[in-house]
């Protein structure tokens, strides 16, 4: 890859200031009375922010489509039947969580987009054309597993397994799309076929909020993801037999809420045991029936594992399991795996790296290099196509909350240097 000396699109505060309107304005949609947003997959707040969206790319002459699991895409064609540059990130939300996730990379990538659809109708000098996309379910909160429209773009999450997906209070993602009228009929892309008539892909790029605190650490606006951890994600029955409370003798109970509890505690321990090599958490729990005079009978529960190494992650597996079939005993309750969802650790590819490492140099930035602990849409993308992953600074490192906070100022130089980026790759750089 040869080193690119200029910048396509100078900076100019009049952009700045536009994209800072158009974040204000889609914080609006779901907004939480402390300044987050709720907007969960293909909710009414989820659809409103995709229809904000695709409002805003149709006026500045991008072709908005849909695919089948609902995927949104803004298509700009600068060269005919050219391969596509992908950029974005995901606009849904957890619970009461941050403005900032994900929205920012949508948002930045259709401002990136729009400038260099610009810039090239009078220029030329691309040889491929540019996507924004905005992809289904990233976060998985309403819908398991996450990054569910990625997978599915990818081949690595079956279309049918994810469209009958149900949530919480029984709704499919088909039946929740098909209510949007966000379902596409066909495939807008094809990744995984490359003989296919459709529209191919020839690299994508996401810029996000870091979700940690090493760049606000070290100071730096920048950061450059060459690396992922590894996951691996449950969900997990918990099986006694309901009885009463006050009645029902304790050496005669089958509490599962109480094996619950034990499982809880012994995923902190094990984290303990590995440092920070090792995250674990239960990040959600249901019991059933949920009553005040009543031993709970069922208990689901979504458990998380995440480290920097596979093998420490296969050993901690392996002491979970162990975990496992000590609760069956000291409980008298049946644990079943009913999901798991797993990624290895991977790098990410090394031209993407290297091409952003010289967009920053260029523009005389400093950058950290920050490895992944939280999955992004990149995750899956990477594994396909050359892939560009780019960070900037999550204040205090807090995400998935109402406070999440990144400056106007960090922000708008992510844009800025996306934009660079997406320049390059659409000139060949990748």
């Amino acid at each position: 890859m040869t080193t690119q000396t200029t910048t396509r699109v100078a900076t100019d505060p009049r952009l700045d200031d536009a994209f800072l309107q158009d974040f204000a304005v889609l914080s609006e949609i779901g907004r939480t009375p402390a300044g987050g947003v709720e907007r969960q997959a293909a909710t009414a707040e989820d659809g409103q922010s995709r229809r904000w969206l695709a409002d805003w790319l149709t006026r500045r002459g991008f072709t908005v489509r849909y695919d089948r699991i609902g995927n949104q895409f803004g298509l700009v064609e600068l060269v005919p039947g050219a391969p596509y540059v992908l950029v974005g990130s995901h606009m849904d939300s957890q619970p009461r969580g941050g403005r900032f996730d994900g929205a920012y990379g949508v948002l930045a990538a259709a401002h990136a987009c729009e400038r260099l659809r610009e810039h090239y109708s009078v220029s030329g000098g691309a040889v491929y054309n540019l996507a924004v996309v905005n992809w289904f379910n990233e976060e998985g909160s309403r819908f398991k597993p996450s990054m569910q429209g990625s997978g599915v773009f990818t081949g690595k999450i079956a279309l049918d397994d994810a469209l009958a997906t149900r949530d919480p209070a029984g709704i499919t993602v088909a039946e929740a799309l098909s209510e949007l009228g966000m379902l596409g009929e066909e495939d807008v892309f094809a990744l995984t076929d490359p003989s296919s008539a459709q529209r191919q892909v020839a690299s994508y790029a996401e810029i996000h909020i870091e979700q940690g605190r090493e760049l606000d650490k070290a100071d730096l606006t920048m950061g450059i993801v060459p690396s992922t951890w590894a996951a691996n994600k449950y969900e997990i029955g918990v099986v006694g037999v309901q009885g009463h409370t006050g009645a029902t003798a304790m050496e005669d109970r089958q509490d599962a809420l109480y094996a619950a509890a034990r499982i809880v505690v012994a995923l902190r321990e094990i984290a303990d045991r590995y440092g920070d090599e090792l995250h674990t958490s239960c990040g959600q729990l249901n019991v059933i029936p949920n009553s005040p005079v009543v031993v709970a009978r069922e208990v689901h529960m979504h458990l998380d594992l995440r480290s920097s190494s596979d093998e420490l992650l296969e050993r901690a597996d392996q002491d979970l399991s162990r975990v496992f079939a000590e609760v069956e005993v000291t409980a008298d309750v049946k644990i079943e795996k009913r999901f798991a969802h797993r990624w290895k650790g991977h790098v990410y590819p090394s031209a993407g790296v290297a091409l952003a490492e010289d967009v920053l140099a260029d523009l005389g930035l400093a950058h950290l290099k920050v490895r992944t602990r939280a999955g992004h849409d990149s995750t899956n993308m990477k594994d396909h196509v050359p892939t560009v992953m780019l960070f900037i600074p999550s204040v205090d490192g807090v995400s998935h909350a109402e406070h999440e906070y990144t400056t106007d100022e960090d922000m708008v130089t992510g844009v800025n240097v996306l934009t660079e980026v997406v320049a390059r790759m659409a000139e060949g750089a990748i």
